[in-house]
């Protein structure tokens, strides 16, 4: 193989509290590199991840962008969890970097560059099919907001009110907080008192665990409450008690439970290789980072070089035809994924798929003429 090798910068978060999502993400990326170079490289080059630890912190993870761009002057960068961290590297990746950047997280959508790719989830196929199955299912009218106070909350909410309002149903609170708020007392006092019938939940770790306790010690559950989280996965039992998560609802690409021999063969091989280690799960983006290093491999051997250019017009129209979840196919023009989806209900420390949702659209706004690669510097 050629001696200089194709580099993918990925941006993961091996520290802080996110953690155990980054850890996977980098255990899945460097799996899949290793898979790549096993079968002989990419356009007869060797393939070399290089990891940088975002600290789940967006400063830090643009100074690690800026290194992967300046020094390591990779021709690919991925990863990134919280919204505002992929703002973070987008600044040092795309805006002053002009390098390909393909985005693995579930998130709120709306994201249209020329330069960036998302394979994750947005809320057409998150929120649009899981908040009318759960008011035709449950019967719940009353929705109260708890959220994180970033992009992602803020844009999820607005679409999850639009959903809620549409079907019937009313928002009766909506808050907004600091990443570090521990303390959810008052607010778990407003959601009792206002008659909420569902909690639709965007805080995030660290402020997570406190509120899902606050919430479980006010008898929210006991009094029929359902709780709403799209992001949560297998994970999250090792993080909370399972009791203070009995009957949530999720809604993602993939759940280990689903009876898909490709996603087992994977899931076993992944426990093999990395034992007692961050688990393969969707919420923690391994999935998007499935199809990202998936996709990016195809869209390389199509345009027959690492060219940003001509990679983006191949990935544009990059299809796998198994990953977990199933087979997923890039949008033309709309750069994110049309993918399986799945409603999963949190029983007995475990999640049960409810509703095999089938292939949705991402449904986003398709790049404009002026956005197309060849402009984009």
């Amino acid at each position: 193989m050629d001696q200089k090798p194709i580099k993918i910068g990925l941006i993961a978060e091996l520290t802080g509290p996110l953690s155990f999502m980054g850890i996977a993400n980098a255990n899945l990326t460097t799996m899949l590199v290793d898979d790549i170079n096993a079968r002989g490289g990419l356009l007869g080059r060797s393939v070399q991840v290089v990891i940088e630890d975002g600290e789940t912190t967006d400063s830090v993870a643009k100074a690690r962008t800026a290194k992967l761009i300046d020094v390591d002057k990779v021709d690919l960068v991925v990863g990134g969890i919280y919204s505002s961290t992929r703002q973070a590297i987008k600044s040092e990746a795309v805006a002053r970097g002009r390098t390909l950047y393909i985005y693995t997280e579930q998130y709120e959508g709306q994201e249209n560059d020329p330069l960036i790719f998302c394979t994750g989830p947005v809320p057409a196929q998150q929120v649009e099919p899981l908040i009318p199955w759960i008011m035709k299912s449950t019967g719940a009218k009353k929705f109260y907001l708890p959220s994180a106070d970033y992009i992602w909350p803020h844009l999820l909410n607005k679409a999850a009110s639009r959903v809620v309002r549409a079907n019937g149903g009313a928002i009766v609170g909506e808050e907004y907080f600091p990443l570090d708020t521990v303390d959810f007392r008052r607010t778990v006092q407003q959601i009792m008192a206002s008659g909420a019938e569902v909690v639709f939940n965007t805080l995030v770790p660290p402020g997570l665990t406190p509120f899902l306790d606050e919430l479980h010690k006010a008898g929210f559950g006991k009094r029929g409450g359902t709780i709403i989280c799209t992001y949560f996965d297998e994970n999250f039992f090792n993080l909370v008690p399972s009791e203070q998560i009995e009957g949530l609802y999720s809604c993602l690409d993939y759940y280990q439970e689903l009876d898909d021999p490709f996603g087992r063969a994977l899931l076993r091989r992944y426990q093999d290789r990395f034992p007692g280690s961050a688990m393969l799960t969707a919420g923690s983006g391994c999935t998007g980072h499935y199809r990202a290093i998936k996709m990016w491999e195809a869209a390389v051997d199509e345009a027959g070089t690492v060219e940003r250019d001509a990679v983006i017009r191949a990935l544009d129209h990059a299809r796998i035809s198994e990953g977990p979840g199933g087979p997923a196919e890039m949008v033309p023009s709309q750069h994110h994924v049309r993918m399986n989806m799945y409603i999963a209900q949190a029983r007995d420390g475990r999640f049960r798929v409810v509703k095999n949702l089938g292939p949705i659209d991402p449904n986003e706004r398709a790049l404009s003429d002026e956005f197309q690669p060849s402009t984009a510097g």
